[in-house]
């Protein structure tokens, strides 16, 4: 007998939770997994006592299921949702027509799942209506209980919206530990100290998530009462979606480039025998002793920190702009914000200023040309310059940082060094040149005199 609303496949903590979670709303779910095995110990445990239904197959799953038939796959990436969805089509009964796939982005981790997440569907749109309530209704909400979740665009937008938002998350998380670096190796503050600091933090623009369990983190003691991060190994893992985010951006043409310096960092933190052997080796500025004002640095510190966030965002949209021109998508990109704005783990008030900045201009073509965010940078860029030139002074590594200083100054420049680039190339490849007068001319210069009049054909790889 057909009874569930929606069916869910794939029953690791992430599916479990989405599934309690669609209960919770009064949503009927029948569940599957692979390993059948599954299904009997998640009915007898988590979900005992709820409405959740389970099935043994494919085909008794479907048959469970009203129409239209709503499916979850939240299997892992690759094959196992190709093998599904083929099984599927072969599985269909009454000879349905076809299947309106949907690709939806879900962040929040196990708790979001649990409670609330942010989702970002895209694909096929006649599917919206019928998955809306649902995604809807679980999703997490913000303000007046405006829902973290809505229609993202055609075909791969939810995704790669999602792809782009754990780039970011790498950049966020990056930027909050050369912060803490800073904090730690040149104002010499303690863990409680540090701890204090963030929860501080967290009540002013930086009021976020992350801010908010790093302060938690730092204050956390282990069953010895002595505190647990010190004692943490600092080679970082990845899963790959900051690098996939990285490798969009440089095959697009655009320059995230605090994202990227947030994934190599990671790959530098996994080099860690490498680096016990080279700190025994190479040497940084003699042992320095910072002599100013530690409540003005700190300060300088957390404002570096807001400035490189703003910059991190502004990169993150600008590839998602670039994108959909690439593939024809339709973005809300204030509508992003919101869906970023509660839920997931990049969640923060400062997400609401980049949904006004995109309701003042749809068409706004960089976030740093809002004014909310241009004066917000100008009134960080001292402390920020001076945060930086004086970690660069005490030895700090601080690549997201650096990059998007440099970012902000290369944006800012009507004219950059790369003429020479140009210069160089036509030089030794004849790859041709504009003048700044002619734009679209494309000329060749033969500059030693022993070399042809004939140029390369001219190409943006």
């Amino acid at each position: 007998m057909a009874q569930a609303d929606i069916a869910l496949i794939g029953l690791a903590v992430m599916g479990q939770n989405l599934i309690l979670n669609m209960n919770d709303h009064g949503f009927v779910v029948c569940a599957f997994n692979r390993t059948v095995s599954k299904v009997d110990d998640f009915l007898a445990n988590e979900a005992k006592g709820t409405k959740v239904v389970g099935a043994q197959s494919l085909k008794e799953m479907v048959s469970k299921l009203k129409k239209p038939r709503r499916i979850i796959l939240l299997v892992k990436a690759g094959q196992a949702v190709d093998d599904f969805i083929e099984k599927l089509r072969r599985c269909r009964d009454l000879k349905a027509k076809g299947i309106l796939f949907v690709g939806s982005g879900v962040s929040g981790g196990e708790e979001g799942a649990r409670y609330g997440p942010s989702l970002m569907p895209g694909g096929n749109k006649e599917a919206w209506p019928h998955i809306k309530t649902i995604f809807q209704g679980i999703a997490a909400k913000v303000g007046t209980g405006e829902p973290c979740c809505d229609w993202v665009g055609d075909e791969g937008a939810g995704h790669f919206v999602k792809m782009v938002h754990n780039g970011i998350e790498y950049g966020d998380m990056q930027l909050i530990c050369e912060a803490y670096h800073l904090m730690k190796d040149v104002l010499g503050m303690a863990q409680d100290e540090m701890a204090q600091a963030f929860e501080d933090w967290n009540k002013t623009e930086l009021d976020s998530f992350l801010i908010e369990i790093t302060a938690n983190i730092l204050k956390f003691q282990d069953t010895n009462g002595k505190h647990l991060l010190p004692k943490i190994r600092d080679s970082a893992g990845q899963k790959g979606t900051g690098k996939w985010t990285a490798i969009s951006a440089l095959e697009y043409g655009v320059p995230v480039t605090l994202i990227g310096e947030a994934v190599f960092a990671r790959c530098l933190s996994s080099l860690k025998d490498e680096r016990i052997q080279a700190s025994k080796k190479l040497k940084g500025p003699q042992k320095f002793q910072f002599d100013g004002d530690k409540k003005s640095f700190l300060e300088d510190i957390r404002k570096a920190l807001y400035a490189s966030k703003i910059i991190s965002y502004a990169q993150g949209f600008m590839l998602l702009r670039q994108a959909a021109t690439e593939f024809g998508w339709t973005l809300n990109y204030g509508g992003i914000a919101l869906m970023w704005r509660g839920g997931c783990i990049i969640r923060s008030v400062f997400l609401g200023k980049i949904k006004d900045a995109f309701d003042r201009n749809p068409e706004l073509q960089n976030l740093l040309l809002d004014d909310f965010f241009k004066s917000a940078v100008e009134n960080c860029q001292d402390s920020w310059r001076r945060a930086v030139s004086t970690g660069v002074q005490a030895g700090i590594p601080m690549p997201c940082f650096t990059t998007a200083l440099s970012f902000y100054d290369g944006y800012r420049h009507e004219m950059l060094p790369a003429s020479l680039i140009q210069a160089q190339r036509d030089y030794f490849g004849a790859h041709t040149y504009e003048l700044l007068a002619k734009p679209g001319q494309f000329i060749h210069t033969n500059w030693t005199g022993h070399g042809g009049t004939v140029s390369s054909s001219s190409y943006n790889a």
